[in-house]
């Protein structure tokens, strides 16, 4: 008798200079699931550390959070598989209740609508830019979404049959939007959303921030 345990899915931690982040967000991913660090030309020697702690490295050359995100996908092998930033804001344990209706059949794009736990953890202009973006998906697909959720689960296949195509920070809304356009049942689900550690290349600045929605307006066009 095969007594391995059924892998629970793979977990897609895009990774840009996140050393000191790594030890705790690769301790708290659940029993049964992968976690592939996708280092997309870290400086700081994250590829090695979340090597040596356990987790599947993928180098991804071509920068853009959509290169690192994608590339994981392309490795992944679970039929069930999970994105989540790897800065700490978002706890890896929360995959399995992100992930669940996609397993039970309920759903087949989850994502994760952000509650932030105290200050500092969602700076106004990036919640704002949120804001602005979930209201446009909304207008556009009729599901009611709030938050773009960058901790989000599906099916495997599924995911490579909408021949995603962005490379930079409009992967995440390509997703959402190809989903609906197939008729994909996309929801929602609370979870806590802490401060992130070291400094944010996206909600930490205005400037990064402008280039996510400038990314997002782009494929909502």
């Amino acid at each position: 008798m095969n007594n391995t345990p059924t892998p629970r899915g793979n977990l897609v931690l895009p990774c840009l200079d996140e050393a000191a982040a790594l030890p705790w967000v690769l301790s708290r991913v659940p029993q049964g699931w992968t976690a592939i660090v996708v280092d997309n030309g870290s400086t700081d020697g994250s590829a090695e550390l979340a090597a040596a702690l356990g987790a599947y490295v993928v180098a991804e050359p071509q920068r853009g959070f959509g290169a690192a995100c994608h590339a994981g996908l392309r490795a992944a092998d679970a039929d069930v598989v999970a994105f989540c930033d790897c800065d700490g804001s978002l706890d890896p344990a929360d995959v399995e209740s992100v992930a669940a209706p996609v397993r039970a059949g309920e759903a087949d794009l989850m994502l994760a609508r952000r509650r932030p736990t105290g200050r500092g953890a969602w700076p106004l202009h990036a919640r704002a830019g949120n804001l602005a973006l979930a209201r446009m998906v909304r207008r556009r697909t009729g599901v009611p979404l709030h938050d773009l959720g960058p901790l989000r689960a599906a099916r495997r296949t599924n995911l490579l049959g909408l021949d995603l195509t962005d490379r930079r920070s409009g992967y995440p809304l390509q997703m959402v939007l190809r989903a609906c356009e197939a008729g994909w049942r996309v929801r929602e689900t609370p979870v806590p959303y802490q401060p992130r550690t070291g400094q944010s290349k996206v909600t930490g600045t205005w400037l990064g921030t402008l280039g996510a929605v400038r990314d997002m307006r782009a494929v909502l066009r």
